[in-house]
C-alpha cells in the first residue's frame, strides 16, 4: 500500500472505553455499531468466540462502506472465561451479583479478539489479546452497591478496570488496555501486517 493514503479507522464497536483508548492514544476514530446478533455464534472456548465476533462485527461494518483505501475497520469483543465458563455481559442485575459472588477472591482470564479489515487492499490481520485478572475479596454490600450502578450490567465479565469496578481488581497480568477492551500494543502490530503505522493514524 502507498504510504502517501489518509488513513483513517473506524470502529466497529459501541464501546465508550474503547473509543476512549483511542482517543488518549492521539487516534480519532469514527464509530459504527454493526448490530450482528452475537447470539448466533458458538465456539468451543473464550479466544475463539471473542476473535469470531471481533470478525463478524468488522465485516459487518466493512461490507456498508465505500471502496476508500485510507479505511481500516476494527472489530473488538471481550469474554472473559472463568472456571471453565464464558462470561459475556451479563443479563440481569441477578445474574451479575451471582457472577461476582463466584469470582471475589479468584482469578479469571479476561480475552479481546481484534480483527482489522482493509476495504480496498483486501488484507486482514487478527489476534486475541489475553489478560489474567485477580479480583478482591468483595462482600456482599459491596457487590449489592456496584451491581446497583449497572455498570456491570453493561461490560463482559461484569466488571471494569476503567470504572468503579477498578477497586474490586487487585492486580491483573497483562495488558491493562485489553481488559478495557483494546490492546493497542496489539493494535499497533496487527497493523504492521497491514503495511500501516499506527503513527499513520495519529491525528496532526
Amino acid at each position: 500500500m502507498p504510504n502517501d493514503i489518509a488513513y483513517r479507522l473506524v470502529l466497529a464497536s459501541a464501546s465508550p472505553a474503547r473509543r476512549a483508548l483511542l482517543t488518549a492514544a492521539g487516534i480519532d476514530a469514527e464509530v459504527m455499531v454493526s448490530g450482528v446478533d452475537e447470539s448466533t455464534v458458538e465456539a468451543e472456548d473464550a479466544s475463539s468466540l471473542c476473535l469470531a465476533l471481533a470478525r463478524m462485527k468488522a465485516r459487518a461494518i466493512a461490507a456498508d462502506l465505500p471502496a476508500d483505501p485510507g479505511i481500516l475497520v476494527l472489530g473488538c469483543d471481550s469474554v472473559l472465561a472463568f472456571e471453565g465458563e464464558i462470561f459475556g455481559k451479563p443479563a440481569t442485575a441477578q445474574e451479575a451479583a451471582k457472577r461476582w459472588e463466584l469470582m471475589r477472591g479468584k482469578s479469571g482470564v479476561l480475552h479481546t479478539g481484534h480483527h482489522l479489515t482493509g476495504l480496498v487492499s483486501g488484507r486482514q490481520a487478527e489476534a486475541v489479546g489475553t489478560t489474567v485478572v485477580h479480583f478482591a475479596e468483595v462482600t456482599d454490600a459491596e457487590i449489592a452497591a456496584y451491581v446497583a450502578t449497572d455498570e456491570p450490567l453493561n461490560v463482559a465479565g461484569a466488571f471494569t478496570l476503567d470504572g468503579r469496578g477498578g477497586a474490586f481488581v487487585d492486580r491483573i497480568e497483562g495488558d491493562p488496555g485489553n481488559v478495557i477492551g483494546l490492546s493497542l500494543p496489539l493494535l499497533r502490530n496487527l497493523l504492521i501486517e497491514m503495511g500501516v503505522s499506527i503513527t499513520d493514524l495519529w491525528r496532526s
